[in-house]
Order: structure tokens, then sequence, then C-alpha cells
């Protein structure tokens, strides 16, 4: 495959002599030729080195599996298989991780509006933690646990004041946020004495996520020096030195060429020697470090095959590709103007000197998948075209806009493939309705 996108395609991803795309050891035109497209294909080999090498690079830490990146009994499956637990943000999420066998302990319940149902679920499940959001949500979780008789152990998800360089609508920890109890405003540190007098409750740690798609080690550097001097507060408020650290998710990854992924294991080893040196300089026990990786998981362990169908040269202007899914199926390009890297995945072989740009079949101007990318001059109908990277809030976010069906995804590892979630029907777009 082309030096330049490496970072972006699969691990197992290579040029066959014929000029397919081959991932997992399967080539992915007789894939889209088995099951329609689009699909979602997961290289699990990908999947399962990534969760190894988060393992690898914080030894003794807690690392859990964000599902709102990609959710499926599968993929949970294997990250518990690789040793990782599971972060949901959801009673749908949580019955998902249920469903795949996901050990209850290894389970951290988030949410900014959990509803009474889903806390009660968490409880009554056995949640390893839930990720207290706002002081409405202590005293309501406090009232369903003693009801049940029940202690649950919770984390405070805290908003530190940090502002990570990233898109605004994937920044979480800034002052101005949905998410977490105020650091600034002592709305953290009263949650954290009420928490030690509320019963049913039991807090073990703090949490925080200031935002998704970070390459720099910066803003990371400061959370750490933030959540120890809460930490610290909460200790001489409460005599108790919290267990447990939580510095959620976020890094980086290459959706194209000009992209390089952020390092694993120089984002652990800087992140575990900040701990330790705040730790000293506060005078507090090493907690235990917890994070929750999603997007550097799953990203580039997956892509999304398409057909193209019409190809529209508007001459002067530019060339439309359009293809069979879209704004349905990934609506990131849409939402926030991520961008894609694609290539035609049976003309592996031939130089990409075409700048086109890749519509959706969608009912708006706006369902443009990719701008601007080079493609073989020979692109027709019928061609396959893979969107590289599609692994997180891919399928997550898929809706059925224009009463589109949301694809199937197919696992591929040693030239093996099986349908993981198979493809809606006609028949399940209807389901629900109840005709008068």
């Amino acid at each position: 495959m082309p030096h330049t996108l490496k970072d972006v395609l699969p691990a197992t991803a290579r040029m066959r002599d014929d000029g397919h795309l081959e991932v997992g050891g399967a080539d992915v035109i007789a894939l889209a030729e088995q099951h329609d497209t689009p699909l979602y294909v997961l290289c699990e080999e990908t999947l399962r080195r990534q969760c190894r090498r988060y393992v690898g690079a914080f030894p003794g830490a807690r690392i859990y599996f964000a599902a709102k990146s990609f959710t499926a009994v599968h993929t949970l499956r294997v990250a518990v298989e690789e040793g990782l637990g599971v972060d949901v943000a959801s009673g749908g999420e949580l019955y998902t991780a249920l469903t795949a066998r996901v050990p209850v302990e290894a389970i951290v319940f988030h949410g900014n509006n959990k509803s009474d149902a889903e806390l009660a679920m968490a409880v009554e499940s056995g949640v390893g933690r839930v990720a207290v959001d706002s002081l409405d949500e202590l005293e309501r979780l406090s009232e369903i646990a003693a009801s049940a008789a029940k202690v649950q152990a919770i984390v405070l998800r805290v908003t530190p004041g940090i502002e990570a360089h990233t898109h605004e609508y994937i920044q979480t920890g800034q002052e101005d946020s949905k998410f977490g109890l105020s650091i600034e405003s002592g709305l953290a540190i009263e949650a954290a004495k009420r928490a030690a007098d509320l019963p049913g409750v039991d807090l073990v740690g703090i949490h925080a996520h200031i935002g998704s798609q970070i390459f720099g080690p910066e803003a990371f550097m400061k959370l750490v020096e933030v959540m120890f001097e809460f930490l610290d507060a909460v200790r001489s408020a409460t005599g108790v030195a919290l267990p447990e650290l939580n510095l959620g998710g976020g890094l980086g990854i290459a959706y194209t060429k000009e992209e390089s992924p952020a390092d694993i294991e120089l984002h652990a080893r800087l992140i575990t020697e900040a701990v330790e040196r705040e730790a000293s300089k506060w005078g507090i026990p090493t907690p235990r470090l917890c994070v929750e990786p999603g997007r550097s998981l799953i990203a580039n362990a997956m892509l999304t095959l398409y057909r193209v169908g019409v190809v529209k040269e508007i001459p002067g202007i530019r060339t439309y590709v359009s293809v069979d899914g879209g704004m349905s199926d990934n609506i990131r390009p849409m939402l926030y103007g991520a961008r894609y890297s694609a290539l035609v995945a049976n003309k592996c072989d031939e130089h990409p000197t075409l700048v086109v740009t890749i519509a959706g079949s969608h009912c708006e101007s706006g369902d443009i998948l990719v701008k601007d990318v080079a493609v073989p001059e020979s692109i027709r109908r019928g061609d396959v075209l893979a969107l590289l990277a599609t692994g997180a809030y891919g399928y997550t976010m898929a809706s059925n806009y224009n009463k589109m069906r949301r694809p199937a995804i197919v696992a591929v590892r040693d030239g093996k493939s099986r349908v993981i979630v198979r493809r809606e029907t006609f028949e399940d777009l209807v389901r629900l309705d109840e005709p008068g």
C-alpha cells in the first residue's frame, strides 16, 4: 500500500497482486461482493494490537475502552479478552456491555444526565464505578443505592478548566461545559464533602476528560497538575486520600497522510511520570491511574466500503463521485468538518491523479464525505471506494436518515471474515411503526 497512508490504514493492510486492497488477509472487493455495500470492515488484529499497546504502556493501570466510539458486542468482548474494562455512557451502552459479558467490576458508567432508571440499572447490575456528574445525580444515586441496601463506588467527574486544542464540539474540559463539576466554582469540592456524608455511595476517585483528537502533551500535563491540586483539597476537606485518578481519553489518530498518530507509549510515560511527580510534590499516595481510550483503539482498525455510482463532472468547477452511503453512516464530516482519506480499493495499483469530491446519496447538499481527494483517472460506476479510519464515531452515530439502512459490520482476521452486526432490512425500518 502507499507508504504515505501507512498510519491511516489498518496494520494488516496490503495491496494484492491484482491491485485489490487486502485487510486482515481478506480481499475487501470480495467482501463487498459477498456482503453488499456500504460495509464497515473491522481488522480485529489491529484492534487487538492497540489494546495490547495500551496495556503494555500503562502497567498497573485500569484501561477502559470508551464504548461510545464503537459499541458492538463483539468489540467489547475483544477489549475484555485483551485485559480492558469498558466505559459506558447510557443505559443502552451498559446493556450492550452486559450482553457482551463484560465483568461488571470493569465497567464505569458515565453521562451528564443519567435518569433514575439508568442509575438503578447501574446499581442493580453492580457496575464497578459510576462517574457522578452533578450534585443532583449524587443525591439521587445515594437514595437509589441506599434503598437497594447497596453501596455504589463512585468517582466524581470534575471540570478542570482546561481547553484542549481541538474542535470546539469535542472539547469537554473547559469551564463552560455541560460535563462535570467545576473545580473553580467550588461545586466539585462541595460534591466531595457531600459524598463523604451520604449513605449508599463510596467516593474512590476523581475523573476528567478534556476532549478528543488531541496530539500534544501540554494539556494532559496541565490536567495532572490540576487534578492533584484537587486531590489535595479533597484530602484536606474529608481526611481521605482518594485511591483512583481517571484522566479520560482523547489521544489523536491519523485520518490523513498529513497527520501522524499520537505516540501511545510516549504519552503513557509522560503521564505516569507526571502522576508520580505530583504525588510526591503533594505528599499523596500515588493513586491508581485509569485511562479511557476509544478513538485511538478503534479508528484505524476499520474502514468503510462504498460502491461508486454517478461520476459527475462540472466543467471548470469539480468532479463529484457519488457513493451509496454518506451522512447516515458517517456524520462526522458534516457535523464538525472531519477529514478522511479515501482510495479506490479495486485499483490500488493505479496512480491517483484525478481530484474529486466524494458525495453521499442523501437529499442534502452538505452530504459530502471527502472534498478534494485524488483517485485514479479510471474511476467509474461499480468501483469500490474505501473510506479509511472510520472505526470511531461512524457506526455509533449512524442514523436512518432518508430511511437508509445502517450497514453491516464484518470482522476480518487471518483471512477469515464474519458478520458481527447484520445489515438492517427494509422491514427493520418500519418495525417500530404503529399504523393507525
